[in-house]
């Protein structure tokens, strides 16, 4: 693997045990992405996008094949040092939000860098203002997630996966709960991101718009690629 590859994935497949039988949602699924690529993974629902969104980013491991991020191959690593790796490199904009219901958007913001190494201090906090700001919810920092709209939640949730300066970015239906001026807006700030610091940009969408922003579509079918373009 070249230096400057942040994310290989190699012959990845992933079987469920299910009373059925083995359910495979992913068939040795290869590609490989630079720093500073962005890429868009599409497909009907239960292709397997997510799935692999989520092996990639290491929050699951493949059943069989291989997952290299930031330059460490993730199987055989305990849940400890994967979280350090997606703490050190990673964003993810989680489909359900995965927002802490007892923290204000401000401090459900912070959580990254309260659960890195250095914490959080001014500067970063100072940051996370900023960034809710530019979500448009800087008037609503103080809200609990209860209080915010699915949408609010959305941005509150775009807002902490940049918190940490991540060297890659996953987006699972970034702009699915939005409404089309805010998903614009969202948009812009994803992209931006991906220019502004050179961050890889993985995103899942069924938003065939916003997939052809991206460099390059990775199309899934059954669990297996059917094909890989250059947009």
């Amino acid at each position: 693997m070249t230096d400057d590859i942040l994310l290989q994935v190699e012959r990845v497949t992933k079987t469920y045990g299910t009373a059925a039988g083995a359910l495979t949602v992913l068939h040795e699924v290869s590609f490989a992405l630079r720093t500073g690529e962005s890429c868009a993974i599409v497909g009907p629902s239960g292709s397997g996008k997510t799935t692999l969104l989520g092996l990639c980013a290491g929050l699951d491991e493949p059943t069989t094949g291989t997952v290299r991020l930031a330059g460490r191959e993730l199987h055989g690593l305990t849940e400890d040092d994967r979280a350090r790796i997606r703490n050190e490199a990673v964003g993810f904009v989680f489909q359900n939000f995965q927002l802490i219901p007892t923290l204000t958007a401000f401090e459900n913001v912070l959580i990254p860098l309260e659960l890195g190494a250095a914490g959080a201090n001014g500067q970063s906090e100072a940051l996370a203002r900023d960034l809710l700001d530019r979500v448009g919810l800087g008037a609503r920092q103080h809200h609990y997630p209860l209080q915010l709209s699915g949408g609010e939640q959305q941005r509150v949730a775009l807002a902490r996966a940049f918190i940490n300066r991540p060297r890659i970015l996953f987006c699972d239906e970034p702009t699915g709960n939005l409404d089309g001026d805010t998903a614009g807006a969202m948009t812009e700030l994803i992209f931006g991101l991906n220019r502004e610091r050179g961050t890889t940009l993985v995103l899942v969408t069924h938003d065939l718009e916003l997939a052809r922003r991206t460099g390059r579509i990775l199309r899934l079918r059954n669990g297996a690629v059917t094909a890989d373009e250059c947009t």
